[in-house]
């Protein structure tokens, strides 16, 4: 019955989660503001509804064209990058932006088809490096770069 399924249910995600997003935002009531004064709900709640409508347009595109099969889910990707994000998310307050960062991307590259550790190391090397000048150093964002315990 569909002709792209892969394009139609990536469609349906984002509709959902986009169209579900605005609503949870506006059902806690924050001020929206308007375009020129901005509140704290109106780009979230904007966000989420460009990303359903973005979604609704590739369910019709998806219905129009053919396409791929859903291909076998990929439990692996899933739990190293979801687990990745929630140990950076524990330990960046601990042990600080530079290393919490470094576990990030070394935890996450484990979720890739090839995993090297070497471009793992450069990668995040470079990504600490700059969120730490563009968060701590360019926005003056009260992070800790390293753990409390190194002085």
């Amino acid at each position: 019955m569909l002709k792209n399924p892969k394009e139609f249910w990536s469609g349906v995600m984002f509709a959902v989660i986009g169209f579900a997003f605005a609503i949870i935002v506006k059902a806690y009531d924050y001020p929206m503001g308007t375009a020129s004064r901005m509140g704290a709900g109106y780009f979230p709640f904007v966000l989420g509804n460009v990303m359903g409508v973005l979604g609704l347009i590739i369910i019709v595109q998806a219905l129009l064209t053919s396409g791929t099969p859903i291909s076998k889910f990929a439990w692996r990707p899933l739990i190293w990058v979801l687990s990745a994000f929630v140990i950076f998310g524990l330990t960046a307050k601990l042990l600080g932006l530079a290393i919490a960062i470094l576990l990030l991307v070394v935890i996450s590259s484990y979720g890739g088809h090839e995993h090297r550790w070497k471009e793992a190391i450069i990668s995040s090397l470079i990504l600490a490096a700059g969120s730490i000048a563009v968060f701590v150093y360019g926005l003056k964002l009260p992070f800790p770069i390293w753990p409390e315990f190194f002085g």
